[in-house]
Order: structure tokens, then sequence, then C-alpha cells
């Protein structure tokens, strides 16, 4: 039965209200090309809910899914083992039905969570202050971006040719109405350092840049110091911002505040919480302590009740619904606080051993199967200095391999040409993903394929 609680007369008051000639107009912002114009071919029309169920399952099985063939795709999003004790802790009631602290003194259990997950990630990332997460790595990168304005007064933002083109992409999409200037350097296939030039954001740094942003590993996986890029902001009066989206990688590399990083942002996924087909996914926002004013989002606190005991509290929210807008840091009205959850849960199951155990395994698996596919003819290993993912070289365009490896029942991985369409030098990069969860027998079927496609 369809539930249409608004008659003609209804819509027709509102739209005269805000001044709107019919249902249309309200689209008139999306372009033609991306309107549909008829319904999607092949969904079932008028069918029993039955029938829909079974079309649609049919449909959904011609998928290739991570979990039933060689998986090596990554670029941001990672498929780890997340332990069964993680979905069955987030799964119990007084955490699956908690909201976000609106009244945090009856909130205890969630301020507590949030408290616990927030030192977590101050000590992964190497930084003095964590908040209690953000929607997702990208979005908290922008946020970082707005963040280093406010401290520095500036608006040239400076991005590494090594961040995530997704991410570059959101920060231009929320910037595009303001006037910061975001500077986006021209990644290359530059043997062992893809993707990154220091020297060149070095060089790059003026009196009118607020921040640099980088990405450690970067796109391409490789891993860099970031110590001398730091020092060449801090003499500028300018800010580091540094993104993660391998968070498990920081078991085994030192962490961005160790290099003298002032914002470190980055994507949760890796520990606690599947692949779930895109999300929903986890921002991690850290800070110096001098800037936790500026920082957005919710920061909990622990604190002693007038009887003495421990408790916790709501310590900042600077959003919209707290305080005045033009004091607000940002609109983020929630947090992501089950990924949180899973996120938090997860990472004290693993503890420090477990946690430098799984990036040791993953860095080790990643080097075995880069030495064997270097082997293969036509293939170059660019990225040399890796945690678990790299670039490889190929004698053709990439996409058109990682389709033919898909029909072989294999996914090898993320080709350039999907990420930055139209840029010819890095149509024959393949971005290859290793975790703990690949086989040796996943590994004979990628190296067999690939030997296969490119003979």
């Amino acid at each position: 039965m369809r539930y249409l609680p608004l008659t003609q007369p209804d819509r027709e008051a509102m739209l005269a209200t805000i001044g709107a000639a019919d249902i249309d107009a309200l689209f008139a912002d999306v372009p033609d090309s991306a309107r549909l114009t008829a319904p999607i071919a092949g969904l079932p029309m008028h069918a029993p809910e039955m029938l829909v169920e079974r079309q649609l399952a049919a449909m959904a099985a011609k998928n290739l899914t991570a979990g039933t063939v060689p998986f090596f795709v990554g670029a941001g999003a990672y498929k780890h083992h997340v332990p069964a004790t993680v979905d069955h802790i987030i799964q119990r009631g007084e955490f699956l039905t908690a909201y976000t602290p609106y009244q945090p003194e009856i909130a205890q259990g969630t301020l507590q969570v949030l408290f616990e997950f927030q030192t977590q990630v101050a000590r992964l990332l190497g930084m003095e202050v964590a908040n209690a997460s953000m929607y997702d790595g990208s979005t908290a990168m922008t946020e970082a971006v707005f963040m280093a304005r406010r401290v520095t007064r500036r608006a040239k933002a400076i991005v590494s040719g090594g961040v995530h083109p997704h991410y570059v992409s959101v920060l231009q999409t929320l910037t595009q109405f303001t006037d910061d200037v975001v500077v986006t350097a021209t990644p290359e296939l530059t043997p062992g350092a893809p993707g990154d030039d220091l020297a060149s954001l070095i060089a790059a740094i003026d009196a009118t840049t607020s921040c640099v942003i980088v990405q450690n590993p970067n796109l391409f996986g490789h891993v860099a110091d970031l110590t001398p890029l730091a020092d060449a902001c801090h003499a500028a009066g300018a800010l580091l911002i540094v993104v993660v989206t391998e968070v498990v990688s920081l078991g085994a590399i030192k962490s961005p505040g160790e290099m003298g990083a002032d914002i470190v942002v980055g994507e949760g996924q890796s520990i606690g919480n599947g692949l779930n087909f895109g999300g929903p996914y986890l921002g991690l926002f850290a800070c110096r302590d001098k800037h936790v004013r500026q920082m957005p989002g919710r920061l909990c606190g622990e604190t002693v009740d007038a009887d003495g005991k421990r408790g916790f509290v709501l310590t900042l929210s600077t959003r919209e619904q707290h305080i005045r807008r033009e004091k607000a840091t940002s609109n983020i009205c929630t947090n992501s606080g089950l990924c949180a959850l899973a996120f938090s849960v997860h990472l004290t199951l693993l503890g420090e051993q477990g946690l430098r155990q799984l990036a040791a395994l993953n860095h080790a698996r990643a080097v075995q199967l880069a030495e064997r596919l270097a082997r293969i003819p036509g293939v170059e290993l660019v990225t040399t200095q890796f945690f678990n993912e790299f670039t490889l070289k190929l004698p053709v365009a990439a996409r058109s391999v990682v389709r033919k490896l898909a029909d072989r029942q294999v996914l090898a991985g993320v080709s350039l040409g999907r990420l930055y369409p139209g840029v010819a030098a890095l149509e024959n990069g393949l971005l290859v993903a290793v975790t703990e969860t690949a086989t040796d027998a996943d590994f004979d079927a990628l190296e067999d394929a690939l030997d296969e496609v490119l003979a």
C-alpha cells in the first residue's frame, strides 16, 4: 500500500509558497544528463514483494564480491579481517540503540566510549587531542583545511599530488563558494616515489599559505619522512595536514605527529569496519592541543562529579546547535558513533602488540607479492618504499587489464586511469593492495592471470 500524505492541493500550496512553478523546478540545478527520463531498465515493476526480492537477489549475484574471489583492491578502503567479537559487542542493545549525546549528563556510557576512542586515536596518530570522530576521511580533510584557515588567517592550501583524488574532489566541492585557494600538484609515476615531490611542495610555500596537505602512505602507496616538510611549513607560519587512509600502517611506520604534523585526519575503516559497499565509514581527526578550540566536531572529556566519582562530559561541541552560528567551527551535527565503537573494540582486542604484528604481516605479504609481480615481463614496480599497497606500471592501459582479470575471477586492484581519467601518463598504472586476508592461492591466481593477460 502506498503512503501519500500530501494531496495535490497540498503540493500546489507548498510550491506557491516557495515560488516554484512545478515540482520539476525544484531540480533545476540538476543537469539534464544526470536525470532519469524513464524507469531504470531491468528493475521489476509492479511485482509482489517476494518476486522483487528474488529478482534483485539474482541481479546482485552477478557481482564479484570481495569475499568470494582473490581481492587486491584498496585505494582508500581496505579488506581486513574483523573478528566476530566486534560485531557481537557493538550489537548489544546499550550500544546499538544509543544516540548522540544531546543530553550528555545522562549519556555516561556513550561519553565514556567516545573518550576512550579519542584516547586511542590520539595515541595512534601521535597527536595531543582527538575528537569524537567525523563522517569519513574526505570530509575530515576538508574540515582540516577550514580549521587551518581559522588558525593562520590565510586562504591558500597546497595539496600534494599524492592525496587521493576523491578527497581532493570533496575539498574542491566544499571550497568552491569560498575564497580558499586550492593548489594541487600534478601526480606523476616517478619511479621510487610516485605522487609526491616534497621539494616542490616546500618551494610552493609562501606567506599566503595556510596549510600543506599530504597523504602518508600516499595514494600510490609511497611512504615518506615528512619531517622536512613540517619544518618548512612551520618556518613559514603554515600548518602541515597529514591524511592517513590506511590506519593499520601506523602499527609499522612513524606517526604523523612524530613527523611534526599539526593536524592529522584519516579514514578509520580499516580497523573494525568492513568494506560495506563504500560506507558508512569513520573519519579520524586530531590536532595539537594549542589548536583545540578551532577543532570541529565533538570532544568528550573526563571529570569528577560532586561526590568525587569519575565522570565524563561533553567538553567541546562547537557546532551550530550548541553555540551562536557565527562562532561555530563547523555544521557537523553528529559523529560516526557505531563505526567509532567498532574501531575502538577492534583496536582494544588487538592491543599495541597485536597492531604491530598485524602491520608487519600486511607489509611482509605486500613485499612478497610485489616481488612476484615485478618478475612478469613488461611489469615495472614503481613504488619501492611502501606499506601494504604499491603501484605497478603495465605495458598497456591498466583499465582493460583490470576488466580482463575480473573476467578471470580476480579483482586485481584499481587502475589509475579510473582515478585520473584523461591523464595519459597514469593510464598504465595499477594500484595493488595486500592485506592479511590474501592467501598464497590468491597470489598464484593474480600472478597467473596477469601473466596470461599481458602475454
